[in-house]
């Protein structure tokens, strides 16, 4: 194989409109188990320095659960650098992008703002969604686009009630996660999905900064302040409300939470920070299970003996659910930067040097895994299970709602499951080009009740 045309293929965003070459990953994972990768210039991408891409399950465990020797603070968690000092600066604020002891404290204080009882709350109002939305689904002809007609909704619904926003106003989720996440698409980088009359006052507010294309027709990168000043804008009106007069949801538990731990920084959550955890929970909260519900159902199409095992006993969904996530692995990088010089699988690291974790690779590792590429919805029945799947990452940046997740995955494919007779593909699906997040845009199916 040749090693340059190899990782200039994993690199390429357009490659995984076809799907994730999965070959390659096995391969580069087999014979070499981390691979440099050169950085071309992209649209929207100057040309970087290139980066290490590890692939094996074993050394992408040992990269996220060292935060002192692979940080996520020093150029932030995603492949291309921030262009400046001041996006940097920006990045830095949010928790996706820290280090101990300030990642730390604000994640002890989410922790505890998840009580038993809001907790207890979600699940229930999960479940009400979910076949909520499933009867809209029934009511409705009986081919549909599941991606974005359905199971887009659900996560949507959800994070409303978790972050205590309107629920007229989850759309716009919809839309900033689509510019943020979406920006190498050019479906997704000017996203309007949301319906500007139908929302609150704290959306009408916020759209009236959403900045219009360029001469290209881009909207400014995502990924600064000033590129999602909308979204910003809606936060800091959704948080100042919360702090004079607190709801039930868990944001504003976490606005009235103070922790004083063992790092001596102290203290509750500042305005900004609630901005940036907004941000957070908007754009990473809805589009990894915005793809998994949908990647689930990929699975399911290509696997009729699985479909029919499922609807003949609906109690194996939540394992199921397990398998589908290791199968399909929404987000397939991520970023850390090596803060001093390091060895990773007989490859010396140097100081500063970009260092990317594959979740695609390692979540079809076959040393941890027996015939990886298969979808087994029984693999994580088994005692004892195989080593668990990577899709909501590892060590201390590990996704706090993962839980979360898999309810509404469960939640979800339990209703379509038991409420039809069958479900078969009746077009060919539309996958977002990216090479971090393995996007469904389009998955057109046909119902039967």
């Amino acid at each position: 194989m040749d090693l340059g045309a190899a990782t200039a293929l994993l690199h390429d965003p357009g490659t995984y409109t076809s799907g994730i070459p999965y070959a390659v990953l096995a391969e580069l994972r087999r014979e070499h188990g981390i691979v440099r990768v050169a950085e071309p210039a992209l649209p929207g991408w100057p040309a970087g320095p290139g980066y290490w891409l590890v692939l094996r399950h074993t050394d992408v465990r040992t990269v996220l659960a060292d935060p002192a020797t692979f940080s996520s603070a020093l150029g932030g968690t995603q492949i291309r650098d921030p262009e400046g000092e001041e996006d940097l600066r920006y990045v830095r604020a949010m928790m996706l992008n820290m280090d101990p002891p300030e990642h730390t404290r604000l994640r002890r204080l989410l922790h505890a703002s998840f009580t038993p009882r809001a907790v207890r709350a979600l699940d229930e109002r999960v479940r009400g969604h979910a076949g909520a939305i499933v009867d809209a689904m029934l009511a409705g002809p009986a081919e549909v686009d599941f991606a974005k007609g359905v199971s887009a909704d659900l996560p949507l619904f959800v994070l409303a009630d978790l972050l205590g926003m309107p629920a007229e106003d989850r759309w716009l989720m919809f839309d900033w996660a689509n510019r943020v996440i979406g920006w190498q698409d050019p479906d997704y980088a000017v996203s309007a999905s949301f319906d500007a009359g139908a929302g609150s006052a704290y959306a009408a507010d916020a759209l009236a900064l959403r900045p219009p294309p360029g001469p290209d027709g881009r909207l400014p990168d995502p990924r600064s302040r000033e590129g999602m000043p909308d979204l910003y804008r809606y936060a800091h009106l959704l948080g100042a409300a919360k702090r004079e007069a607190p709801g039930d949801d868990i944001m504003s538990i976490l606005m009235s939470s103070r922790d004083d731990g063992p790092e001596g920084i102290g203290g509750g959550v500042s305005l900004e920070e609630f901005e940036n955890l907004f941000w957070l929970f908007a754009v990473a909260g809805n589009e990894t299970l915005r793809n998994g519900i949908p990647g689930g159902m990929v699975a399911l199409l290509a696997n009729p003996d699985a479909q029919r095992a499922l609807r003949a006993d609906p109690s194996r969904i939540p394992v199921a659910v397990e398998e589908m996530l290791r199968w399909w692995t929404p987000v397939m990088t991520f970023r850390r930067t090596a803060t001093r010089d390091v060895e990773i699988a007989g490859q010396p690291i140097a100081a500063g040097d970009k260092v990317v974790v594959s979740f695609a690779s390692a979540n079809r590792d076959e040393s941890v895994y027996d015939d990886p590429d298969v979808f087994d919805i029984d693999r994580y029945a088994v005692r004892p299970p195989p080593k668990a799947h990577l899709a909501f990452g590892y060590g201390p940046h590990v996704c706090l709602g993962a839980n979360l997740a898999r309810v509404q995955m469960t939640a979800m494919l339990t209703q379509v499951l038991t409420r039809t007779s069958w479900i078969e593909a009746v077009g060919e699906p539309a996958w977002l080009r990216s090479n971090f997040q393995r996007g469904v845009k389009r998955l057109p199916i046909r119902w039967r009740v």
